[in-house]
């Protein structure tokens, strides 16, 4: 009989798991945190994405939500293009794949931020203005006078209703008026996947990325 057979494989997994306290992927949400203050961002597929509101070089902390709890990692702002930033940490972030499509005027979008009273989602509605190239939606209550949360991540569900199934399309940037003959309208902002793609080509043009470090506290 095999030694390691399923069953014993099973258990080793098990006492492996309560000796260090496996550590699952969770939140793609992240606070980053500059020498100008605080902002939130998202962990991707082809790395870290923020907007850079708060600094745009030098170093940069990172916090990263997983299964059991907050994990700090501190490196170094990398600017990608005119808009967004990156930064690359040496651990595997909870991460979330990104979906390049232009949503649709009408289309539901669902933005996860995260405050000091811990994290948070609102549900969002794809506007249409000809005044306005980009992506802008309605403004969640959440986000009204709440600079802190600048860069929270805006998702589509590809699987309707399936939170699970979330992609990354944007960042929220701000809030944006425009004067009209009936008064004031406002929308939400957003740096979406016309902005996003400059990320994956930096990743490609970095070529390889090195291997992921383990470490005891991240097992």
């Amino acid at each position: 009989m095999n030694p390691f057979s399923l069953p014993a494989a099973a258990l080793l997994l098990a006492l492996l798991t309560s000796c260090t306290g496996l550590r699952t992927l969770s939140d793609p949400t992240l606070l980053v945190e500059t020498s100008g203050g605080r902002e939130l961002g998202a962990a991707t597929e082809y790395g870290v994405v923020f907007l850079g509101r708060t600094a745009r070089s030098g170093p940069v902390s990172i916090t990263a939500w997983f299964g059991d709890g907050p994990n700090l990692e501190k490196t170094v702002i990398e600017p990608v293009g005119a808009i967004l930033c990156t930064a690359d940490t040496p651990i595997r972030l909870p991460d979330a794949a990104m979906d390049f499509r232009d949503p649709r005027p009408g289309e539901t979008l669902h933005i996860y931020g995260r405050d000091a009273k811990g994290s948070w989602k609102a549900d969002v509605i794809v506007q249409a203005d000809p005044r306005l190239l980009g992506l802008v939606t309605t403004i969640p209550p959440r986000l009204r006078n709440a600079p802190d949360q600048v860069g929270a991540g805006v998702y589509t569900y590809p699987a309707e209703g399936d939170e699970r199934t979330k992609k990354l399309v944007g960042l929220v940037a701000g809030i944006v008026t425009l004067r009209t003959s009936e008064g004031e309208r406002e929308y939400l902002a957003i740096v979406g996947p016309q902005e996003l793609w400059r990320l994956v080509t930096r990743r490609r043009d970095a070529g390889a990325k090195r291997p992921w470090v383990y470490r005891e506290d991240i097992l």
